[in-house]
């Protein structure tokens, strides 16, 4: 039987003409169904839930269905919905969001708090148990900078550009929790690490463990967490069809008795990192089997190759091949982004995000249904349930 996989989307509201964050979520949620969509820390982001699937093709009508819903509601009041990772223009103010939990972090946090204007998109993959979620982590850990380079869409920040593919990572990792997950045996050692480190006061509940990715707190998933939130809704399917395979693969290994491909040393794993939220796409990244430079393109097909039993299994490998070769002759969003302000403005920069997080694409890139493509979005056919509520926030 196929590996489920679900997805989470942030998504940042927008006054339309302004191009500003705008803290009107509460106000766009009582427009939607509540099974599907939720709040965040602060009011100028909303989160939706795609339903469990094991097919790319009715992901991504799932997710492509989600985005018309929440484009029309967010239309009727004014208002646009942005999926990146964040918005090129400033806040008009923040408002964090009622309660009592984001309230202690607000406090507790600060300024990063206050700044968490960022949106991410996780990718939930089914496991066993949570034995093998904690013994995959530390597999698939190397290759996690490859699939946030592949979602780097936050190159602006406050109106400036920040000279990074994924800005929102060198945000996201002021958080104390954040970054390469440790190597653990089992989940009884990694659930005690986490309680020591409540006990110790840094964070204030499992919820905000912020790893790269970890198992979830009350799915029997494993989540990546490494990802910008990404304009088209492609992007996510790829690096979705990617991490279920990284899963697979990892899993197949360990059956077999192969040690894991991570060797504990993570000084190498953030240096790959940053350099995936430096560089994007349009640079090099850190081969994880070398820990050597090499051109973006080079460790994506790499990845591919590497996983092709895995997707094969799955019946992904010519949509994820496919899928992929278009994001790196296209470009990492940040790219996408970068050009629009440079023979525009970040208010045309604004309005291309805007478009493609509908689901409309520039002249001549419309989705195809050719072999090894994705259908249109014209409906959701797995009636599997949506992930277990409320999934953990921020």
């Amino acid at each position: 039987m196929s590996v489920r996989i679900g997805v989470e989307e942030e998504f940042h509201v927008l006054e339309v003409e302004s191009g500003l964050l705008v803290p009107r979520a509460n106000s766009l949620l009582r427009r939607l169904p509540g099974h599907t969509f939720t709040t965040e820390l602060h009011q100028s982001t909303v989160e939706s839930n795609s339903q469990v699937h094991t097919s790319l093709d009715d992901l991504y009508a799932d997710l492509a269905a989600t985005r018309r819903t929440l484009d029309a509601a967010a239309s009727s009041l004014g208002l646009a919905v942005v999926a990146a990772g964040a918005a090129p223009l400033a806040a008009a103010a923040t408002h964090p969001t009622a309660g009592a939990r984001y309230r202690r972090m607000v406090e507790d946090y600060r300024t990063v708090a206050d700044e968490q204007l960022i949106c991410g998109a996780q990718v939930h993959v089914d496991v066993p148990d949570r034995d093998t979620a904690v013994r995959v982590m530390c597999a698939v850990s190397p290759w996690l900078p490859t699939l946030l380079a592949l979602s780097a869409s936050s190159p602006f920040w406050q109106g400036a550009d920040t000279g990074y593919g994924s800005w929102r990572t060198m945000l996201w990792q002021r958080w104390p929790t954040a970054g390469p997950v440790g190597c653990f045996t089992s989940a009884a050692e990694y659930d005690a690490t986490v309680r020591d480190l409540v006990r110790s006061g840094v964070i204030s509940d499992a919820g905000m463990i912020y790893y790269d990715v970890r198992p979830s707190s009350h799915l029997q998933t494993l989540e990546l967490r490494i990802c910008d939130s990404c304009p088209r809704a492609e992007t996510v399917v790829l690096v979705a069809g990617l991490f279920r395979a990284l899963v697979t693969e990892a899993r197949e290994r360990l059956r077999t008795g192969e040690a894991p491909a991570c060797d504990g040393r993570h000084e190498w794993l953030r240096g790959a990192s940053w350099r995936a939220a430096r560089s994007g796409l349009e640079g090099g990244l850190v081969d994880p089997e070398t820990h050597r430079e090499a051109p973006a393109a080079d460790v994506v097909r790499k990845l591919i190759a590497r996983l092709r039993p895995a997707l094969d299994a799955h019946g992904d490998e010519e949509t994820v091949r496919s899928l992929a070769e278009e994001a790196l002759a296209d470009g990492s969003a940040a790219r996408r982004m970068r050009r629009v302000a440079e023979v525009e403005d970040l208010l045309a920069c604004v309005d291309m995000l805007i478009a493609e997080t509908r689901g409309e694409r520039a002249p001549g890139r419309a989705t195809t249904t050719g072999r090894g493509q994705l259908p249109p979005a014209t409906g959701v056919t797995d009636p599997s349930p949506r992930f277990a509520r409320p999934l953990t926030r921020r």
